[in-house]
């Protein structure tokens, strides 16, 4: 489905070249984590495929469609909560819809029901985003991307300021999401841990191009609650630890 092809990015005023000859196939709707350390290059590759930063080298396609400039395809998901705040969550939730232009009055309010009511946050949607949790705006932001009706979701490090006890319960729901939606989610994360218990499959990044690539089998993901106790968890988390000690 998306197909990145030799694909290199330095940013202005820097020799350092932060996306290096990447090539990467991403299946239709597999969930695949990006893993790698702090400065690897993962950010860097969300935004290019959000269409955030311009190509200066290769080429990323969406069913052979390019995927030069930020579209209604694609739905993005940061870090920091990225909520307008001036609109409440309801409204922050619409304005996705709005903006697609692929749905009427009635089926935009029909939709931003559902996924407030999927993301747990139909009973705040009249609070604005400085009245929420970091847990609640996170939730507002997943419920934003899944109406938008957006082919790809593109999640960057979306629960890493959160406590442990609110992003695993974010990671449940957000994957328990993507089995009834089926979309394309880029998810990337320095957590070995998440990435087991999100992915379908882990790609590995280092010094901006992808290193290596492992497939999770899917009782993994499914016991990722009590999974340190499985010997294929163990097996599988001991190869990423090597991967990273060798980076």
């Amino acid at each position: 489905m998306i197909e990145i092809k030799n694909l290199r990015y330095t940013y202005e005023n820097s020799k350092e070249t932060v996306i290096n000859d990447l090539s990467l196939n991403v299946r239709d709707g597999e969930f695949l984590c990006v893993l790698g350390r702090s400065g690897c290059g993962k950010s860097t590759l969300i935004h290019l495929l959000a269409g955030l930063l311009p190509l200066q080298s290769g080429s990323v396609t969406l069913d052979g469609r390019d995927m030069n400039v930020p579209g209604m395809d694609r739905a993005v998901v940061f870090q920091q909560y990225s909520l307008f705040p001036w609109q409440t969550v309801r409204k922050n939730v619409l304005f996705a819809m709005k903006k697609s232009r692929r749905f009427g009055k009635e089926e935009m309010e029909r939709r931003a029901d559902l996924f407030l009511e999927k993301t747990g946050m139909r009973d705040a949607q009249g609070k604005y985003p400085y009245q929420l949790s970091g847990g609640m705006r996170q939730r507002t932001a997943i419920a934003r991307a899944l109406a938008s009706g957006a082919e790809v979701l593109l999640l960057d490090e979306p629960f890493g300021a959160l406590d442990p006890a609110i992003r695993s319960d974010l990671q449940k729901l957000l994957r328990g999401l993507w089995k009834e939606e089926r979309k394309t989610v880029i998810f990337v994360t320095h957590d070995l841990d998440e990435a087991l218990a999100m992915g379908t499959r882990i790609v590995f990044m280092r010094n901006g191009c992808i290193e290596r690539e492992m497939d999770i089998p899917e009782r993994i993901s499914e016991c990722c609650a009590g999974s340190l106790g499985y010997p294929d968890y163990r097996e599988l988390r001991a190869s990423l630890e090597e991967w990273f000690h060798a980076s």
